[in-house]
């Protein structure tokens, strides 16, 4: 329930009383007297929900409501007045209003009121994020490649996307495994409800167990209301565990007890609450090695798992690079109304010759960037990484100019941000057990990090 309240009333005390309630329940308000002013605010600050009075001098609460809307059709509008009639209630709602509140009102009135409208926003929100989602269309056309591995994939999506079982998604980092997500939810009969993903291995275990099963006002010091969790925002639809070895042994415990009930208990309360959701979950580490080595509940290894679903890394993928590389081509050229239709031959044999740590993501990165640089209507082999030139470059023994010093500083550099990606890459961005490996110390492999513009976190 975050946003801004905007409070506008002819009466200062009334937005001070407002303004002084509302803060203390944790909102973040904004007050005006004057209703044609306020106008101005709306544009600046975009406010989440409007409370108006009704009875104004220049413009009132129904016009308020009209421009408002104009401005952002989906902010929320409450009324309140003490002129409280049927006629006014219709027309105020006719034009827009959520609700419509009756002076002199209590702080239980107005905290219900306020919750219930961006409650009432929230949902609103989500609509239009479905909209989008379906717009998408997260297809089998939208996963490309041709190589035998790819023709595995989509032929296992094919036969479990219709399916209600739980699937698993295992593949280094990079290799698509949200995009193979969203695209099975797209063709599964679930298509029409909410797709939720959520990142396991960035949150802490109090805020993941938030988010997860959502908690009741005053659950812990900052809970200032109630706030349904991601399981019960997802009914009906799909939630998307990514990297779920992430989760604690605790939450893991909670976790499976959803999946077996299929019943959910929000942090603090004491009901629970029926969810049908499908888990797809993914992991670039191998769960059977976390679950024998007392990481990951086998229990729940055997729910999530029902089907697994390996997908291949990018160097192993035959024949898909360069169909990968023309579609992201395509993409970021129209993005960035570029004129650039091909790749040179010389610039796909190096990067079919290149291994690809990142994957596919990677991948994205190195044609984004050379849409960015390119100066020719051809992606030419200059307009790629040093990282990825190398590979052919090394052969030759030259750099750019021929030069011995050049060519060795060349190789050195691509050397050395190599191995730092692949090293970080296999320890999950810890920089204390990649310098333990590589004999050197914590320091070492920041100022690597910092030389060749790599953050342990994004590898």
């Amino acid at each position: 329930m975050d946003g801004k309240i905007l409070i506008i009333d002819d009466e200062p005390e009334v937005v001070e009383n407002c303004h002084r309630l509302l803060s203390s329940m944790g909102y973040q308000c904004l007050g005006e007297t004057d209703p044609t002013k306020a106008l101005g605010e709306i544009e600046r600050e975009r406010p989440a929900l409007i409370l108006t009075d009704l009875k104004m001098p220049g413009l009132d609460g129904v016009e308020v409501i009209r421009e408002a809307k104009k401005i952002d059709p989906n902010v929320s509008v409450v009324m309140f007045t003490a002129y409280a009639t049927v006629q006014t209630a219709v027309e105020a709602m006719r034009e827009g209003a959520f609700d419509y509140i009756q002076k002199p009102f209590s702080s239980d009135e107005l905290d219900v009121v306020v919750q219930r409208a961006f409650e009432h926003r929230n949902l609103v929100e989500e609509n239009s994020i479905l909209r989008g989602q379906l717009q998408e269309r997260f297809r089998f056309e939208n996963v490309v490649g041709v190589s035998e591995k790819m023709q595995e994939v989509y032929e296992l999506i094919h036969k479990v996307a219709k399916s209600q079982a739980n699937i698993l998604i295992c593949g280094e980092s990079g290799t698509g495994k949200e995009l193979i997500a969203r695209t099975i939810h797209a063709n599964s009969d679930r298509a029409g409800k909410p797709f939720v993903p959520i990142d396991c291995g960035s949150l802490t275990e109090t805020l993941l167990e938030s988010e997860l099963f959502g908690h009741e006002k005053g659950a812990f010091t900052g809970a200032h209301m109630t706030k349904p969790g991601l399981f019960e925002v997802a009914n009906g639809g799909t939630v998307f565990l990514d990297e779920v070895a992430g989760m604690s042994l605790t939450l893991q415990s909670r976790l499976l007890r959803v999946l077996q009930e299929r019943q959910v208990r929000r942090v603090g309360g004491t009901r629970f609450l029926g969810v049908d959701v499908r888990v797809i979950s993914s992991s670039s580490r191998d769960l059977e090695e976390e679950e024998k080595n007392g990481r990951f509940r086998a229990d729940l290894f055997y729910r999530l798992n029902v089907v697994l679903l390996s997908l291949p890394s990018l160097r192993t993928r035959n024949g898909d690079i360069p169909l990968l590389a023309a579609c992201f081509l395509k993409q970021f050229a129209e993005a960035n109304h570029r004129e650039i239709k091909e790749i040179d031959p010389r610039a796909i044999r190096s990067l079919e010759e290149y291994h690809w740590p990142g994957n596919v993501r990677e991948l994205q990165n190195v044609i984004e960037r050379a849409v960015a640089i390119a100066d020719s209507p051809v992606v030419l082999p200059e307009h790629l990484p040093d990282r990825v030139r190398y590979r052919i470059r090394a052969g030759a023994g030259l750099s750019g100019d021929g030069s011995m010093k050049a060519s060795k500083q060349t190789i050195i550099g691509a050397f050395e941000r190599n191995y730092l990606v692949d090293l970080l890459k296999k320890h999950h961005g810890h920089i204390g057990h990649s310098a333990h490996e590589a004999g050197v110390d914590r320091k070492t492999i920041e100022r690597l990090l910092k030389k060749h513009g790599l953050k342990a976190n994004g590898l």
